[in-house]
């Protein structure tokens, strides 16, 4: 014997209720079935608002009725061949009486808990009437009126079973039945005088379950629209999946802290019975779906993660609590009474606080009512007014076998805190099965994806991308990301997925992803944008592991740094005024950096893809101290001596490094020195120095004419005016056989920049292209020195140095 049971969403039209017959008639083969359905899609809920309705318009409550006669009566033209008429007549009776208790409710003026749960009734009265007759048409089955055989109490909307009566009824009707096939409607009773009743939220489940227990049955079925009980929420963790195999208790938890494939009342009489519960998926019937048994198979020992929105948090707290017994029997009786849900409970030790989660709807009442209970203690100063937290959700870790595994806990708390998710309150059971906490509802999603991506996708983590700038670097770092897609997933185990991109103009964001391969029409046909703008909607998505790009040379755009740190997003950048700043900003941006655990790596800053500062970093990290630093670090500078010369003109050298990105785009940055300082600044300051940038000696070569320019087009106008100038500085160099490279230089807390003349035997002197070179004179390097060199400006090499730096953010 098997009992299925298919939810709304599985008869909610003709369609679905002949894969439902077909599911039926293919299980029937090898079982006599008890099949228990619900009412059609948003049946009840329509008979619910038409007993509401029917207190004020009748004539609206009955345009609610007849949009339930259509539905019914399609269905029936649909699926019902044999005998319609005989149908038609008796669901065109019960819709009569319906009608009839509508008109009631109007005149009287009166809708009682009796009365509602009689109009609760018709759904699955009707539904299983019909599915019973269209099974008819090809299958041996019969209909039952779960109303004749589940007894309860008088409480109508919420009723209890008086098992020794429903099982004892099930048994005898089951015993004389002789159909393979039997159709019986959820949710409905009937108390001892034979007046309706219904069974509450989660009811047809239920039933299936009370069914089961007292048949024996060899498996409960709950068929519907998901493959199972997940890992998570699936409509929140796009990578969540069907869990195999689970035991009665976990499933308990997770159905009671949200997953709402199963209400936790369902599996109580199949667990005292030991009876397989399956979750199948009516629109996928082969799938194997999740098995809920006593002893499931070994799988991970977190079995799932689920959560429960819209709570509240009250706190009972004082130090006249400490050592007096009957505050908590108080507080619960004070709750109990009112029949308001405890969800959550967790006490200090000190006996100084007890804080419990109830539903927000709640909240108000509960607070007002222990306010009332604990009035003389309030007055009296001895414990403070009851103090109530909303906009909170719980969300919980679930698996039997955790408590043998060490370090969970851990796990879970520093997965949230990296995410920067604040924990309110934590409750755990001594069986370990459950740790529960409060966080704000608001993070909810991210927690969920955090936790499933640290139980779950241990193998592959995920990065979020937020990037402002796509001009050269930008869109080079993007071409990147698509490349490199597939072998970050395979040999990183890694997924970058770009959530949001914006120029000066425009913003694009995409929660699943935008797509690379077009991203620049995306975001033409974007929403206008700012600063602001686009920080807010960065913080709005609430992504785990997210990270904000600034591939710009714009001061704006990196004084927005500190407000992504410290919304615990990491922040990469090429963009080196936030880190040449005042001193202080940089200091406090790295400071804001560790407290939110958001990193801020600017590696870019200086050689654009060549590890400079991550090498500074880890000699002073591992106790090194730096003396000197001589250093070519302008790629643009390097370019455009390298290439002018006597059959040159300095203006046209320096339009060519600016055509071929060596430049920044206001070229005079580049030639002014003021981009060098800044680097040997930045290295300054990495290597333990506070400085400033008009510490920097700034050595220009410039014309001052040149420096003073405003537009660029006025600046190469100053140098074809100058272009003697340039001249003489190449022939003094040359006339010495010297090469002209723009040399950074720090000395024991000292540094300038400047042109200066490169002689054969100086390991400058080759130095060709747009290459950089850095040398670091240390303790540990005093005569011959670290040397890194290599390609140091060029969009394609600076947009690697920013892949490298998102490739550390996922390594740490």
């Amino acid at each position: 014997m098997k009992v299925l049971k298919f939810g709304g969403s599985s008869v909610a039209n003709s369609e679905n209720i002949k894969q439902v017959l077909s599911i039926v008639a293919k299980t029937s083969k090898e079982h006599k079935i008890a099949v228990v359905v619900s009412a059609f899609g948003k049946t009840t809920n329509n008979l619910i608002e038409g007993a509401n309705t029917a207190l004020v318009d009748i004539k609206v409550a009955k345009e609610i009725l007849e949009t339930i006669k259509n539905l019914h009566f399609q269905v029936i033209d649909d699926l019902v061949k044999t005998h319609k008429n005989e149908v038609i007549e008796e669901v065109t009776s019960m819709l009569y009486r319906l009608n009839s208790i509508y008109e009631g409710i109007f005149l009287l003026q009166e809708l009682s808990d009796k009365t509602l749960a009689k109009v609760c009734s018709f759904g699955e009265r009707l539904s299983s009437y019909i599915i019973a007759n269209a099974a008819k048409e090809n299958l041996d089955a019969t209909h039952k009126e779960s109303r004749e055989l589940i007894i309860t109490n008088d409480d109508f909307l919420n009723a209890q079973v008086n098992f020794k009566i429903t099982n004892k009824n099930i048994t005898s009707f089951f015993d004389e039945n002789k159909h393979q096939i039997t159709l019986l409607g959820g949710f409905i009773s009937s108390n001892i005088d034979g007046k309706t009743t219904t069974l509450g939220r989660g009811g047809s489940d239920f039933t299936a379950a009370i069914y089961a227990a007292a048949l024996q049955a060899d498996e409960l079925q709950i068929w519907t629209d998901v493959s199972g009980m997940y890992t998570a929420n699936p409509r929140v963790v796009k990578q969540a999946y069907a869990i195999p195999e689970i035991s009665y208790e976990e499933a308990m938890e997770l159905s009671h802290f949200g997953a709402k494939v199963l209400y936790p009342p369902t599996i109580q009489p199949a667990l005292r019975k030991e009876i397989p519960i399956r979750i199948k998926n009516t629109f996928e019937p082969e799938n194997a779906g999740t098995l809920i048994s006593k002893n499931p198979k070994n799988g991970n020992e977190v079995k799932g993660i689920s959560h429960i929105e819209d709570i509240s948090l009250i706190t009972l707290e004082g130090g006249g609590m400490i050592g007096i017994p009957g505050f908590s029997k108080r507080l619960f009786e004070t709750l109990s009474m009112a029949k308001i849900n405890v969800v959550f409970i967790t006490q200090a030790s000190s006996e100084h606080s007890i804080c419990v989660g109830v539903y927000e709807n709640d909240a108000k009442k509960a607070q007002h009512l222990l306010d009332e209970t604990f009035s003389i203690e309030i007055d009296r100063k001895k414990i403070k007014p009851i103090i109530v937290e909303n906009d909170l959700a719980i969300i919980a870790v679930v698996g039997e076998s955790m408590k043998n595994y060490q370090g969970l806990s851990g796990q879970m708390f520093s997965a949230l805190g990296r995410n920067n998710v604040n924990v309110r309150a934590i409750a755990q059971g001594s069986s370990e099965k459950n740790i529960s906490a409060v966080i704000n509802k608001y993070d909810a999603k991210k927690a969920l994806n955090t936790l499933h991506e640290q139980f779950f996708e241990e193998k592959t983590k995920q990065l979020n991308l937020f990037v402002t700038g796509v001009g050269n670097v930008g869109e080079r770092f993007l071409a990147q990301l698509q490349q490199q897609k597939k072998f970050l997933k395979e040999n990183l185990k890694l997924k970058i997925r770009v959530i949001g991109i914006s120029n000066s103009r425009k913003m694009v964001f995409d929660n699943d992803g935008i797509n690379l391969k077009n991203w620049k029409e995306a975001l033409e046909n974007g929403e206008p944008t700012t600063l602001e703008k686009f920080h807010k909607k960065v913080k709005e998505s609430n992504h785990i592991n997210s990270v904000f790009i600034d591939n710009t040379a714009n001061q704006a755009v990196s004084e927005v740094y500190e407000k992504y740190l410290r919304d615990s997003i990491s922040v990469v950048t090429c963009n080196k005024i936030a880190c040449a700043s005042n001193f202080d900003n940089y200091k406090t941006l790295k400071h804001v950096s560790r407290k939110y655990n958001a990193s801020f790596l600017f590696e870019t800053n200086v050689g654009a893809g060549l590890p400079i500062i991550d090498t500074l970093k880890n000699l002073i990290n591992s106790g090194d101290r730096v003396h000197k630093i001589q250093a070519v670090l302008s790629g643009s500078l390097n370019f455009v001596f390298n290439n002018f010369d006597e059959d040159s003109t300095f203006h046209d050298v320096v339009a060519q490094a600016q055509a071929e990105g060596y430049t920044e785009p206001d070229p005079k940055i580049d030639l002014s020195g003021v981009d060098v300082a800044r680097k040997i600044l930045i290295l300054a300051r990495e290597s333990g120095y506070k400085m400033e940038l008009e510490d920097i000696v700034n050595n220009a070569f410039l014309p001052k004419e040149s420096l003073q320019t405003t537009t660029n087009e006025d600046f190469y106008a100053s140098l074809v005016k100058h272009e003697n100038h340039f001249q003489e500085i190449y022939n003094e160099a040359n006339n010495k056989n010297c090469r002209l490279k723009y040399v950074a230089e720090f000395v024991n807390g000292k540094a300038n920049v400047g042109l200066q003349h490169i002689p054969a035997d100086h390991p400058f002197y080759n130095l060709e292209g747009s290459d950089n070179i850095v040398l670091f004179f240390t303790d540990r390097y005093p005569e011959n020195p670290l040397i890194i060199k290599g390609a140091g400006a060029g969009a394609d090499v600076t947009a690697s140095g920013i892949f490298a730096d998102v490739i550390r953010i996922a390594n740490k």
